[in-house]
């Protein structure tokens, strides 16, 4: 008996472990085919929510994803790589890499400008402006024979007016139709505190505009030789990245109200000095360093002062400074390529 009862146990005991499997079985089917279910909702969501935001986005409302946020991210340092790349391009194109590809005219490929001369001048100095004609920069088939035979391309540099449209902005309009000397900043607003960044969109602007080997600024009472300034430019073309003009430095002023005041005096130490850089007078980069300012112009800082906030720009650079002296144009001398009026 005892035998007997001992089996129907042990039978009892095998059928209750196959069910006990059974349901586990069962659940562990339901429960992947909840899962499965949840995740094709959840992918069918994401399809929506994506075309929502397509939809969304389409009409102008700034609703944003994490993955747009990614790919905005990419995209940034996708420009960062071009930035780059660019930057190598002007070097090579600086070292004499030019693409087979050039524009050609009856089978000649066009000659590259030598450099790009920006006359930096205002409004109310008409003067000055036809003294520099008549001088050294020529008009019309005068100014256009430069360009073609020496490479050398002149224009006077101006922003607008404050009150755009004016009477002053439509008569540097005028001028500009009569001589097609004038190189219009549009986005700039003239005025004697924004020459520095009216001097940084020039050379952003004059990149953009020409391929020249160089670009200068010039300030328009001053004089310049030319030919000397041909001769100087032709012996730096080996070098990249350069930066030529009359090398100083100074003191930086702290006093609010003095003349040459420097809000940003702190950032230059104790000693109150500026670091070297060239004269405001005139001073010329190379293609390389002109399209460094074009490439990172949002970024760029300015000071009180165009010739510091330019040197600011490459003295953390690997660039070429070369003190000329022949740009010092406090006075004309034998062999200068400048002179101060």
């Amino acid at each position: 008996m005892q035998s007997k009862g001992s089996s129907v146990r042990f039978t009892g005991m095998v059928i209750r472990s196959r069910i006990s499997t059974l349901m586990l079985s069962m659940f562990a089917t339901f429960a992947s085919l909840y899962v499965a279910g949840r995740l094709w909702q959840d992918a069918e969501n994401r399809v929506y929510l994506a075309k929502e935001l397509d939809r969304i986005t389409g009409q102008g409302k700034t609703v944003m994803s994490v993955d747009d946020s990614w790919k905005i991210i990419e995209c940034r340092e996708q420009q960062k790589k071009l930035s780059g790349l660019e930057m190598e391009l002007a070097a090579a194109r600086q070292e004499g890499f030019v693409s087979k590809h050039l524009s050609e005219i009856n089978g000649t490929p066009k000659r590259r400008p030598l450099v790009v001369v920006g006359v930096f001048t205002g409004f109310g100095r008409k003067s000055n402006r036809d003294a520099i004609r008549k001088a050294w920069m020529g008009t019309g088939a005068t100014l256009k024979k430069m360009e073609e035979e020496k490479g050398i391309i002149i224009r006077f540099v101006i922003g607008r007016s404050s009150n755009r449209g004016d009477s002053i902005d439509r008569s540097i309009d005028s001028e500009k139709k009569q001589t097609n000397d004038i190189f219009v900043l549009e986005n700039h607003v003239e005025a004697p505190e924004e020459l520095p960044n009216k001097t940084k969109l020039f050379f952003a602007h004059a990149a953009e505009k020409w391929d020249a080997d160089y670009y200068a600024k010039v300030n328009d009472d001053v004089y310049v030789n030319v030919d000397a300034l041909t001769n100087v430019l032709t012996a730096h073309l080996d070098k990249p990245r350069v930066y030529i003009g009359c090398m100083k430095s100074g003191e930086v002023f702290s006093e609010r109200g003095q003349k040459w005041y420097e809000p940003d005096w702190w950032k230059f130490g104790d000693g109150k000095t500026y670091f070297r850089h060239a004269s405001g007078e005139m001073f010329v980069i190379s293609q390389a360093l002109a399209k460094f300012i074009s490439i990172n112009r949002s970024i760029l800082r300015v000071y009180a002062h165009d010739d510091v906030s330019a040197g600011s720009w490459f003295i953390g650079a690997d660039v070429k400074h070369v003190d000329e002296r022949k740009f010092c144009c406090s006075a004309w001398s034998s062999g200068a390529l400048c002179s101060g009026v």
